[in-house]
């Protein structure tokens, strides 16, 4: 590699873009599907009904506390996929790099995506590779699709949710924007708060195996609990009430964005899903959650209400009641 750094020739389609392909993608993406070496992955799948998602990844730092833009790219697209109640089946990966960024660097962002890809058993099975003009990028950027295919019997939907149905998350909010934040304003804290970006198929699967009906899955990444909450109930046609004394949040995320002045309601996650079910099924859903190390600190935190104006509300730890309104623009830029 030509003195160590990502040059417009890896991008030509020629001899140093083989090899950049052979030497860092193939040899840690390394399987069948993969070595198959053409402009696309050739697979069979089980009869059902499949789904697709695809994302790009423009984090900003690319190394963070607790993951990366690799890790992130196969977490994010698993996590998309899963919330329809799927189970993750392959990843496509486009790598957008700039001129000059260090191939050393790339290198540990790839080895951190092959060892994410493999953990969660969702295989990288094909992409592409870009090279643009140094100044015209920021290092890499990566786009990833997944496809993934729903068990018969599951259908799970933003618009499913009924008045009188429970909301339950899978654990502390706030964390994967807080490490992000802490990183680019060299904040410290007694305690670290690192990303919790985290694949969320197994979880969902047991939550599905549990209560079969589950009407709602979520992850609440860009914009947060309220963001997302605010999406369900406008594509639901309902209202929600919360419990501000139920949201769980570690006391480190709360200090960080009083300092911040970021509202944790609003703060992007990573391995979080935003669960609704009929109010017969929460226990069952919530001991479900709680028995998977992605759900031991779920809780239920609101009710879904009859509002066909959509608002999303929350009871507050003093006792009132506020709107937890959509955001104009974006908390955080660059966070995912």
């Amino acid at each position: 590699m030509r003195k160590g750094k990502v040059d417009m020739t890896h991008g030509s389609g020629g001899r140093a873009m083989a090899q950049l392909i052979e030497e860092l993608f193939v040899k840690h993406f390394d399987n069948d599907l993969l070595r198959q070496g053409n402009d696309q992955a050739l697979f069979n799948v089980d009869p059902g009904r499949l789904v697709m998602s695809t994302d790009g990844h423009v984090v900003s730092p690319l190394f963070f506390p607790g993951g990366d833009i690799g890790s992130l790219s196969v977490h994010g697209t698993i996590n998309d996929v899963a919330m329809s109640g799927a189970k993750p089946l392959y990843i496509a990966a486009g790598f957008i790099l700039e001129e000059g960024f260090e191939l050393s660097k790339l290198e540990e962002i790839v080895i951190s995506m092959a060892a994410a890809s493999k953990d969660a058993g969702v295989p990288i099975v094909t992409g592409d590779t870009k090279v643009v003009e140094k100044g015209k990028g920021d290092g890499v950027f990566i786009t990833t699709t997944g496809i993934g295919l729903v068990p018969d019997g599951v259908n799970i939907a933003g618009n499913l949710a009924k008045p009188g149905d429970v909301v339950l998350i899978n654990g502390f909010l706030g964390d994967h924007g807080v490490a992000i934040m802490s990183s680019r304003e060299n904040l410290e804290f007694e305690t670290k708060i690192v990303s919790d970006s985290a694949p969320l198929h197994d979880l969902v699967a047991k939550m599905v195996a549990a209560v079969p009906g589950v009407k709602c899955l979520r992850d609440p990444t860009r914009g947060g609990l309220a963001t997302t909450l605010n999406e369900i109930a406008q594509q639901s046609g309902v209202g929600m009430q919360l419990e501000e004394d139920a949201i769980p949040m570690r006391k480190e995320v709360v200090a960080a964005c009083e300092l911040l002045g970021l509202d944790p309601l609003y703060v992007a996650n990573e391995g979080k899903l935003i669960a609704i079910c009929a109010p017969e099924d929460a226990t069952v859903l919530l001991e479900a959650m709680n028995q998977h190390p992605l759900g031991e600190n779920a809780a239920i935190i609101g009710l879904v209400t009859d509002d066909n104006m959509g608002f999303v509300t929350m009871e507050t730890a003093f006792g009132g009641n506020r709107i937890v309104d959509w955001l104009a623009g974006e908390q955080l830029p660059r966070i995912c």
